[in-house]
């Protein structure tokens, strides 16, 4: 297949800034509610998200593609796609350590590809889908500990709370992938990064609108905390902002199942940040299914 130049730079980035915004929105954790935490990443993110589409415009000379109603629909929906992800995900830091939620939620690849396929009829190689399976399985290791675990064991640890919540924070990410992309195709415009920009830029704005209309109504007092950590809030707008650049770039330039393969790089930097920033054992199993997450993402490329 043919491939825009941008999408593999831009999905390396997000996998890597992503999870460096997550270990520090789980640190959050500590003082903010679940739809708190949530919320920084919307409401510190959209003027990020913002400032990268008008500097874009600016030194490019871009005009803004005109914002049909069907881009509304698909990027809101997106949108609130991507909030129930970030939800789970965050509940499931709470029954689990960081590493595992992430794991579970990298379940996100072969769903959108699933997805993908169904809604949006991309067709992809024998050596995405080997990719695909590799990565699926080192998420199985990373998840379970190594553990060798008959079906009934199996079946117990991934209907956990741990599990459910981050395979439905995956479920989440990929229908996110799905509606992003379908919103980037309705633009009117053959600048592919233009496109990328302003679903950003559209989405952060009615992410930040809806959840902090939801926080306000369900839970004021938290809206008071969201402004107190505004030096950790920030950063994680900040990162929010510019990894989902990176995904939106890349939904725009890729087929969605390929993006979401490659982008289990993130695992790799979630167990560095795990280890370094959160100060979590690692084993051999971690270093096991880490390594079939590498394998998976390199037959994805090949097979690109």
């Amino acid at each position: 297949m043919i491939l825009s130049p941008l999408w593999l730079p831009a999905t390396l980035l997000a996998g890597m800034v992503q999870s460096w915004r997550t270990a520090i929105q789980q640190r959050l954790r500590a003082t903010l509610s679940v739809n708190a935490a949530g919320l920084v990443r919307y409401l510190y993110g959209f003027p990020v998200a913002l400032l990268l589409l008008g500097g874009y415009t600016l030194f490019s000379g871009a005009t803004l593609p005109a914002l049909s109603l069907p881009f509304w629909g698909y990027a809101v929906t997106g949108g609130i796609c991507q909030i129930i992800g970030t939800n789970l995900l965050i509940m499931a830091f709470g029954y689990r350590n960081f590493v595992v939620g992430t794991a579970y939620s990298k379940t996100e690849a072969v769903q959108g590809a699933l997805l993908s396929a169904w809604l949006l009829h991309e067709a992809l190689t024998p050596l995405i889908w080997a990719g695909i399976g590799c990565g699926v399985i080192g998420v199985v290791i990373l998840s379970t500990g190594g553990r060798r675990l008959g079906p009934a064991a199996l079946l117990r640890e991934i209907t956990q709370p741990a599990a459910l919540c981050g395979l439905g924070a995956g479920f989440g990410f990929a229908l996110t992938s799905i509606f992003i992309r379908s919103a980037t195709r309705t633009l009117a415009t053959p600048d592919l990064l233009l496109r990328a920009l302003v679903t950003l830029a559209a989405t952060m704005v009615a992410q930040a609108l809806l959840q902090g209309a939801y926080v306000a109504l369900r839970e004021p007092a938290q809206l008071r905390a969201v402004a107190r950590s505004w030096r950790t809030s920030g950063q994680v707008g900040l990162l929010a902002a510019i990894g989902s650049a990176g995904w939106f770039t890349g939904f725009a330039t890729a087929p969605v199942a390929l993006v979401r393969t490659v982008g289990q790089v993130e695992v790799l930097f979630t167990l560095l940040f795990g280890r370094f920033y959160l100060k979590e054992a690692l084993g051999r199993s971690e270093l096991a299914g880490l390594l079939l997450v590498a394998v998976g993402v390199v037959l994805a490329v090949a097979g690109a």
